[in-house]
């Protein structure tokens, strides 16, 4: 069973910056189209940064020009570089596979932006 651990997420002000990781646990990785969701408390989840195999990125409108997705095959690692947070990129961030997810979840990282 692949297993997906994300990690990188913490308490910053707003205006500020963090980087995500993800590590997926299968030799597969590379041919996988990948995506970074988020969770708000109360809210549904939504994918906000997508990467496909060839590393070929797109974004939410609402994370367009602040949030970067990258990927290291190599490491089997799924990046999610975020720039100019604000308060309403709080939530918990996932990574998973775009299409038909894996079938567990990760336990996700906590972003929390507040001054």
């Amino acid at each position: 069973q692949v297993q997906l651990v994300e990690s990188g997420g913490g308490l910053v002000q707003p205006g500020g910056s963090l980087r995500l990781s993800c590590v997926v646990s299968t030799s597969m990785f590379r041919f996988y189209d990948m995506g970074w969701y988020r969770q708000a408390p109360g809210k549904q989840r939504e994918l906000v940064a997508q990467i496909t195999s060839d590393g070929t990125t797109n974004y939410a409108e609402s994370v367009k020009g602040r949030f970067t997705i990258s990927r290291d095959n190599a490491k089997n690692t799924v990046y999610l570089q975020m720039n100019s947070l604000k308060p309403e990129d709080t939530a918990v961030y996932y990574c998973n596979r775009l299409g038909v997810p894996f079938g567990s979840w990760g336990q996700g990282t906590q972003v929390t932006v507040s001054s």
